[in-house]
């Protein structure tokens, strides 16, 4: 008896191509920061940052990072907001080809970027994801 192939889809995919319709126009959001950091404020990187299969063959619960960087603390924590706010309205929808669940908080920390002292507040996060 063969188990069948399940590809999960991927979710920073799916959270890159949700947070642009729904945040400001001028908020840049990808999986890799600008070249030119300071010129791209503000930004949102998404990235995976761990998380395993929850149930085999059916669902996924990756963790994201969001790495929320602005030109003023005051600003990067409004968009730290927003982001989780809206994350959590994902709950339920699909993206893409991403069905999203259990939206949780793991954190949210204020961490300057070392290299430019650019505002950054860190916020992590983690779901169930199945295809679509």
């Amino acid at each position: 008896m063969s188990v069948p192939l399940v590809v999960f889809p991927d979710v920073e995919e799916a959270v890159t191509g949700y947070l642009p319709s729904v945040l400001d126009p001028l908020v840049g959001v990808g999986t890799r920061w600008p070249q030119e950091l300071t010129k791209s404020l503000p930004f949102v990187g998404v990235s995976r940052s761990g998380g395993a299969t929850y149930l085999r063959l059916v669902l996924d619960e990756p963790t994201l990072d969001f790495d929320v960087l602005a030109d003023s603390q005051p600003a990067a924590q409004d968009l730290a907001q927003q982001v989780r706010a809206h994350m959590h309205a994902a709950d339920g929808l699909t993206l893409g080809a991403a069905r999203i669940s259990r939206v949780r908080d793991t954190s949210l920390i204020w961490l300057p970027d070392p290299v430019t002292g650019t505002p950054r507040y860190v916020l992590v996060m983690s779901m169930r994801v199945r295809p679509a």
